[in-house]
């Protein structure tokens, strides 16, 4: 992936940061990754933001996916019909 004035801090840039950014969030990089992410989002302001809405989006996601009954009727199927489409939505 190609960011647009893509910067590189801490010795990683913003392209690697958001092909890790999952990873990150869910703990499972390693240390010396995790100290290189973390240092790039501090002294990036584009990559901060979107690492914030992206931690938002999955903490909802997670939320809801969690919630007792699962999830709301028809979710599965918009969610398919949206990431297929690739537009987000529907």
């Amino acid at each position: 992936m190609k960011v647009q004035d893509e910067k590189v801090i801490a010795g990683i840039s913003c392209s690697q940061v958001l092909e890790r950014l999952s990873d990150y969030l869910d703990g499972d990089l390693p240390p010396e990754g995790r100290e290189q992410v973390e240092a790039h989002l501090r002294g990036c302001d584009g990559c901060s933001r979107f690492g914030g809405e992206f931690k938002a989006t999955v903490s909802a996601l997670r939320g809801l996916l969690g919630r007792p009954g699962g999830l709301p009727e028809g979710f599965r199927a918009r969610l398919r019909r949206s990431l297929s489409s690739g537009s987000g939505r529907e």
